[in-house]
């Protein structure tokens, strides 16, 4: 397995060294398991953003949201009644 370093401030480094004791885990296992769990959390939104020109028409939706150029809910909602 390939490896990286990361420098993080010594504060955290202490912590994560007292919860690695507590636990009596490594470090190393802590932080990837960490990692897991970010990736996990955002897989959602790669996974979207993946779509081809998905991102632009939603950047597009918000310039023109931000120009007030939508229409009021409730008006959308009679546009698809009729």
């Amino acid at each position: 397995m390939n490896t990286a370093t990361i420098r993080i401030p010594e504060e955290k480094k202490n912590l994560l060294k007292a919860i690695s004791s507590l636990e009596n885990k490594k470090m190393n296992d802590i932080i990837v398991e960490l990692i897991d769990e970010y990736v996990n959390r955002h897989k959602e939104t790669l996974e979207l953003l993946a779509i081809p020109g998905l991102y632009e028409k939603i950047m597009k939706a918000s310039k023109e949201f931000k120009e007030k150029k939508t229409i009021p809910l409730k008006d959308a909602r009679k546009k698809l009644e009729t």
